[in-house]
C-alpha cells in the first residue's frame, strides 16, 4: 500500500484505554495504520493516548516495564504517545481512587490537528466524541470511526464511515487455538468475523458478510462486483448460538466469529459465536 500513494492526508487518534477496556486488548497498531491508509494515504498524525499510574510504576516493576515496553513498541510504529497521568483522590470517607481522562486532550488535538488532514479515524466508541465527529466534519475532514464493544449509536451514526474494529482482518485475533496455523484471514478452514446481511425466518437460513482484505473499496459490498473485498457465507439458523434470536437478524450490531467451510452448499459458516453486539 505505501508504494502508492493517493495524496489524501490521513489522521489517526488512538483512545488506548477504552479500546483496551472494550474487547480491543492486544490489537495490532501496524494493521490499524494499514486500514486507515488502505487507499494509499500518508499518515501525517499517528496519536496514541494511554493512562499511566506513575505511583504503581514505582512500586510495580514488571508494571513499569511492561508499559515501557508497550509504548516502545507504539513509538517504533510510528504512533506519537501521549500519557496521561492517573492521578489519585480520596473521597469523604477516606477511600483513594484515581482518575486519568485523555478524552479532551484527544478531541483537541484532533480538531487543532485536523487542518492539515483530509481523512481523521477516530479509534473509539466513547460517545462524547460525536460532537468532536461534527466538528471536524465542518472543518472539511471526512471522519471514519472503529472500535470493537460498547460503541456509541450516536458515535456510529455521526461519522462518515464506521467499520467494527472485530472486522478488520489481523486486527485482532481470533480465539486462542480456533485458527489453524496454515489458513489465512479469508480462506477455507480460517476463522474471520463479519455480520448477518440476509435472512429467511421461515427458511431458517441466512448469508453473513465478510471482509477478506483490507481495500480502498470498502464501501462495495455486493460481492459479485470485481472490487468487492467482501466475501459470504452461508448460514443456518442451527449454527447460531443460543443467545442469538434468529428474529432479530439480519442486523450490522451482532458481530459474528466463525469459521470457513467449504461444503456442498458452498462456503458455510461454522463454530459460530457471537464475538460482540455493537
Amino acid at each position: 500500500m505505501d508504494d502508492i500513494r493517493s495524496g489524501t492526508r490521513v489522521g489517526i487518534f488512538v483512545d488506548v484505554e477504552n479500546i483496551n477496556r472494550c474487547g480491543g486488548f492486544g490489537m495490532r497498531y501496524d494493521v490499524l495504520r494499514q486500514f486507515a491508509c488502505r487507499d494509499g494515504g500518508q499518515a501525517l498524525r499517528l496519536n496514541a493516548y494511554v493512562t499511566f499510574d506513575p505511583d504503581r510504576a514505582q512500586a510495580d516493576p514488571d508494571y513499569r516495564d511492561r508499559t515501557s515496553r508497550f509504548h516502545g513498541s507504539l513509538r517504533d510504529m510510528g504512533y506519537k504517545v501521549i500519557l496521561k497521568p492517573v492521578k489519585w483522590y480520596t473521597d469523604p470517607d477516606g477511600n483513594r481512587y484515581g482518575k486519568a481522562n485523555a478524552d479532551l486532550d484527544m478531541a483537541v488535538d484532533a480538531i487543532l490537528q485536523s487542518e492539515s488532514l483530509d481523512r481523521v479515524l477516530l479509534v473509539t466508541g466513547d460517545g462524547d466524541f460525536t460532537r468532536v465527529v461534527t466538528t471536524l466534519q465542518n472543518r472539511g475532514c471526512r471522519v471514519e470511526v472503529t472500535a470493537f464493544e460498547s460503541v456509541s449509536r450516536e458515535l456510529r451514526q455521526e461519522a462518515d464511515f464506521f467499520f467494527p474494529a472485530y472486522c478488520v482482518p489481523g486486527l485482532l485475533s481470533p480465539k486462542p487455538g480456533s485458527q489453524p496455523p496454515d489458513a489465512e484471514w479469508g480462506e477455507i478452514g480460517s476463522r474471520v468475523r463479519g455480520w448477518c446481511y440476509f435472512h429467511k425466518e421461515d427458511e431458517g437460513y441466512g448469508f453473513v458478510r465478510f471482509l477478506k482484505k483490507v481495500s480502498p473499496h470498502l464501501v462495495v459490498t455486493e460481492t459479485r462486483d470485481p472490487d468487492s473485498p467482501y466475501g459470504t457465507a452461508f448460514l443456518h439458523d442451527s449454527r447460531l448460538p443460543p443467545e442469538v434470536n434468529p428474529k432479530g437478524l439480519p442486523s450490522r450490531t451482532l458481530i459474528f466469529e466463525f469459521t470457513l467451510a467449504d461444503t456442498e452448499r458452498g462456503v458455510q459458516a461454522e463454530d459460530v459465536v457471537l464475538a460482540t453486539k455493537l
